[in-house]
């Protein structure tokens, strides 16, 4: 079966920037952002973008260009037959499938806003509006309306479907934010909500980093589609001739940038018309920007079309990113047809969707916590296999098609992303695992000395990738 691949590189970024600008820019960026501090959590946010981000794409593009492969079958043929390297591929791909469960129930609550804004069925509750909308037979018809939707695009090819879509999809969402988010600063009080995302916040961060560090990192991966194979995927259809590391940073560039300006819409929007910020939850930017536009009238019917219409098409350019990743599973490895895999696969999704949907409890776990966990441990897999099984030939793929400036960089990338973003990856992992399991340890007495639970996870993240490398280490290795 002739694999396909992307007509244009204009084509490729913008599906790759959709597959990352979606749902977590709009919907859980600002959630995320006013659960966790504010500007504290953007100042971590953006470190973590660039630090862990840009490293990450990179090394998520030279393993997927170089197999042309699925996550499945990159990660087995590139490892000489590893089986085990091979159920770490569908590791990734049932993480997104759990994703895309959620993540379609979502969407359907945007497909519902947006037909609901015209009709300004929650105006005046807006409230009483979502609690009643947000799970339950309504939530699941309107959940399998969005993934339907998504699996028509994946359905069409890469290059009829998914990058034609995305190449209409992109500029319609950018435009629309900033138009937007140009109205919204003519409200007075606007400028209040853009100091509480932008005015550093150095203080709360030096005294709760270790408690966001695990939601800014999940955040991140979230937005740019790292840890569950995505990024592996859509690289996997790029020629030799383009250059990775230029790619990663104007994805990441890009991606963070729709970003801030999401959040730059959201939060003056909210201070402009004196709501609560901090109320949190799935549901918060749907009560509140509901509420904003509730009290404008006729005016808040268009411009709540608007706003949930773009993070609509947002939602689905990153699901059918995701949706991609077990389609190409079967294609490439099971010589499953376009058409057939893309029915099995919504099918199998749908009943994650039905879970979601009708029990809030499995959407919260979904949504929040194994979103940080499954996409930490994720990219701190792949990036081991980067720096120690692909090793030389990993430097070969980042140099091919790579500018002269890039190209000096490729050694000290390798080191980046095959020990210190292990090490942090794996730390995070911990420090975010812990509560999760119950424990809740500020200091332990480890021979007499009082250590810090922060410290004893950093040295078992540093003996857990020492470990790892160890195992992995081969003669064509990195080092």
């Amino acid at each position: 079966m002739t694999r396909e691949t992307w007509k244009t590189r204009a084509g490729f970024i913008l599906a790759a920037v959709g597959s990352a600008v979606g749902l977590g820019n709009i919907w859980r960026f600002p959630w995320m952002t006013a659960n966790n501090g504010g500007s504290a959590f953007l100042l971590l946010y953006l470190g973590i973008v660039l630090l862990v981000g840009v490293p990450g794409l990179l090394g998520a593009f030279v393993i997927g260009r170089r197999s042309q492969r699925n996550p499945v079958g990159a990660l087995r043929d590139l490892s000489g037959g590893s089986r085990l390297w091979g159920a770490f591929g569908l590791f990734a791909v049932a993480t997104t499938l759990l994703l895309v469960s959620f993540y379609s129930v979502v969407g359907g609550w945007f497909v519902r806003y947006t037909a609901a804004s015209a009709t300004a069925s929650y105006f005046g509750q807006s409230g009483a509006y979502f609690s009643a909308i947000s799970h339950g037979p309504g939530a699941l018809a309107f959940g399998f309306a969005f993934l339907a939707a998504s699996a028509a695009i994946v359905y069409g090819g890469v290059e009829k479907g998914i990058e034609r879509a995305t190449k209409l999809m992109m500029p319609a969402i950018v435009l629309l934010l900033v138009a937007l988010t140009a109205w919204t600063f003519t409200r007075p009080g606007a400028l209040d909500g853009a100091a509480f995302l932008l005015s550093p916040d150095v203080a709360y961060l030096r005294a709760n980093a270790l408690d966001i560090l695990p939601a800014a990192v999940g955040q991140a991966l979230f937005t740019l589609s790292l840890g569950t194979g995505t990024m592996i995927t859509y690289a996997s259809y790029l020629g030799e001739e383009r250059s990775l590391p230029s790619d990663a940073t104007t994805i990441a560039v890009l991606n963070t940038g729709v970003g801030v300006l999401a959040g730059l819409l959201v939060f003056p929007l909210l201070f402009s018309f004196g709501l609560d910020v901090g109320s949190g939850g799935p549901g918060a930017i749907f009560v509140s920007v509901a509420s904003a536009f509730a009290s404008l009238g006729v005016f808040g019917r268009v411009l709540g079309v608007a706003f949930f219409g773009v993070v609509l098409l947002a939602a689905l350019s990153s699901a059918i990113s995701m949706l991609e990743i077990p389609v190409a599973y079967l294609v490439d490895e099971h010589d499953v047809p376009r058409s057939r895999a893309t029915v099995g696969v919504a099918g199998l999704v749908a009943v994650g969707t039905a879970a979601c949907a009708l029990d809030a409890s499995v959407f919260g776990l979904l949504a929040n916590t194994l979103v940080n966990l499954l996409m930490t441990a994720g990219l701190a897999g792949f990036l081991l296999f980067v720096g120690w099984v692909l090793g030389r030939r990993a430097l070969a793929e980042y140099e091919a098609g790579a500018g002269e400036f890039a190209r000096s960089l490729g050694t000290p990338w390798l080191l980046f992303v095959g020990v210190l973003i292990p090490i942090f990856l794996l730390f995070t992992l911990i420090t975010g695992l812990l509560p999760v399991l119950g424990v809740s340890v500020t200091e332990l007495d480890v021979m007499g000395v009082r250590v810090a639970s922060s410290t004893l996870s950093l040295v078992g993240a540093v003996v857990v990738t020492l470990l790892a490398v160890a195992g992995l280490r081969r003669p064509d290795s990195m080092l």
